[in-house]
């Protein structure tokens, strides 16, 4: 297995760069993986494929403004850090560019922080900064949505990048398959007898760092912070029980059902435990899905360790024809573009 070997052609003209709305407007390429087959609708279409009984599992994490413009010292120069999550008191991880100016014992002022400043503490092989910012730095006075690079355009109204239902702060991007859900969708969801089950999975760099390594293998995960709690743990094992397909929400929903199953699993159980902590769980090709019967996704950056998650679920072969299905069909890529359905 090589790292190329999860690469496709995308032409920047496909790469979404502002939202659809309504949200559920955006189209679905749905995938039976089974049949080798796959068919062309719009979101709003997803009630179609779930069934009474089963289980419809969605992140309820919410994004924080996790990208900081600061100033080195008396010069002036213009520094990007992008926090990644707490580590404790006002201690954070963090990376930024230019590196260079990122060494350790660094101070740096926060551009619009109230004199707020960010001092750089360490930083380990990986690139990963400790930071510490000054007591009373106001996230949301200084810091900005961090939407990926690859997206040029301004958002006007930054709730478009949460899903409906984010609820738990502590993203640095969001689960964007989520994104495609409105209120009405859900509800004509829950009125079909589909349980629409929440857990939290903190979107951090394992979600969005590229893999550099030619063998995946040689990629390292840092753990996102995962928490499935007994309620939720309840329902999924009751809709298990019952027959009901698992369907989840997002890559990252899939990342913290399976790890929570392997937790359960090293427990000496079968059913899904309430279990919380680090999802360092790398899924690549060759991985047994122990939780997941479906997925709701977006399509993903090639070489990424999204495709390598998707491609294990679905096959490589197979994701890569419909990636290159939906390059012909004109689909919108990213985190504002288009959806797959896949069981």
């Amino acid at each position: 297995m090589n790292t190329g070997d999860f690469d496709y052609h995308l032409p920047k003209s496909l790469i979404a760069q502002s939202p659809l709305e309504p949200r559920d407007s955006s189209r679905l390429l749905t995938l039976h993986r089974q049949r080798g087959s796959w068919e062309h609708r719009r979101f709003s279409d997803l009630l179609e494929y779930l069934d009474p009984g089963d289980a419809l599992v969605v992140n309820t994490s919410r994004v924080f403004p996790a990208r900081i413009h600061a100033l080195r010292e008396s010069f002036v120069e213009r520094i990007e850090l992008l926090l990644l999550h707490k580590v404790e008191g006002d201690v954070w991880k963090a990376i930024g560019k230019p590196g260079r100016k990122l060494r350790p014992g660094r101070h740096l002022e926060v551009e619009g922080g109230d004199g707020g400043w960010i001092d750089v503490l360490d930083v380990d092989r990986d690139g990963i900064r400790t930071v510490k910012l000054s007591p009373g730095l106001s996230l949301e006075r200084a810091g900005k949505l961090a939407l990926p690079p690859y997206i040029h355009a301004s958002l006007e109204d930054g709730e478009r990048y949460q899903t409906i239902y984010s609820k738990d702060t502590g993203s640095v991007a969001a689960p964007t398959a989520g994104l495609h859900f409105t209120q009405g969708l859900l509800d004509s969801i829950s009125a079909r007898g589909v349980n629409v089950v929440q857990l939290t999975l903190h979107v951090g760099p394992d979600t969005f760092l590229p893999v550099r390594k030619d063998d995946p293998l040689e990629h390292k995960l840092q753990g996102e912070f995962f928490s499935i709690d007994e309620a939720s743990a309840s329902r999924i094992n009751e809709a298990r029980s019952r027959g009901g397909k698992v369907v989840a929400v997002g890559t990252t929903t899939v990342r913290a059902l399976e790890q929570g199953a392997l937790i359960s699993q090293q427990m000496g159980s079968s059913d899904l435990l309430p279990s919380a902590g680090l999802a360092n769980l790398y899924i690549l090709p060759g991985h047994r899905f122990r939780m997941v019967d479906g997925m709701v996704t977006n399509f993903h950056l090639p070489r990424s360790t999204l495709i390598m998650l998707v491609s294990a679920f679905a096959g490589r072969e197979l994701v890569l024809d419909c990636y290159r299905e939906a390059v012909r069909e004109k689909y919108r890529f990213y985190s504002f573009g288009d959806a797959m359905l896949i069981l």
